[in-house]
């Protein structure tokens, strides 16, 4: 998609300008239910281990399963952190700041150095979108935060690249199907705990 004024209406013109000065800055975080179920899924999958590893002597003390765990949550939930910010001056991918930069960097682009707005397929048939920037590099466009059609229109009316097209990776029905299996599988896991500890006693 590359960058492209076409001649706009009055009533075009209004509604760009009504959009980027709406609000001199917009702060996108990650859906509420992504963030939700990819934390419930990591807990469903992991919470049981140490408690089949006391039940059944494994080598890997269920001490060291749970720092282990606790670590990987910590991971997860700096990853699912992540939030875009829009300003006047360009687009920003932040994390907090407890958030170590080898694991997490942002960056950030200028609405002067967006050349275009690139689609990739990925492995699994979706696609995603990069930003071009005038040297060559690419910004990947964030596409699960809560408000993406609000920040596809500001990033047009920035940019005057045609958005039309831009949809969100993943649809929310997907995530509920999603959300759905994890409780299924949290009300097997407290089965399973249950049961363990039963046997403790």
């Amino acid at each position: 998609m590359e960058r492209n004024q076409p001649p706009q209406t009055a009533a075009t013109d209004g509604a760009l300008q009504s959009v980027s000065t709406e609000s001199s800055v917009l702060t996108f975080k990650l859906s509420p239910l992504i963030r939700l179920t990819l934390l419930l899924l990591y807990l469903s999958l992991t919470i049981p281990l140490p408690f089949l590893a006391d039940m059944t002597a494994a080598a890997v003390p269920s001490s060291w399963l749970w720092v282990g765990i606790g670590l990987g949550g910590i991971l997860l939930y700096a990853a699912l952190s992540e939030r875009v910010v829009l300003d006047r001056d360009g687009i920003q991918v932040q994390y907090p700041s407890w958030v170590p930069r080898f694991f997490r960097r942002g960056w950030t682009l200028a609405w002067s150095e967006v050349k275009a707005l690139k689609p990739r397929s990925t492995g699994q048939g979706g696609l995603v979108y990069y930003f071009l920037s005038q040297s060559g590099q690419a910004y990947l466009l964030p596409m699960r935060v809560a408000g993406f059609n609000q920040m596809v229109k500001r990033v047009q009316a920035e940019t005057s690249i045609d958005m039309a097209d831009v949809r969100p990776l993943s649809q929310p029905w997907m995530y509920f199907i999603l959300l759905g299996c994890t409780v299924l599988l949290l009300a097997v896991d407290a089965w399973t705990v249950w049961a363990v500890m039963s046997r403790v006693a």
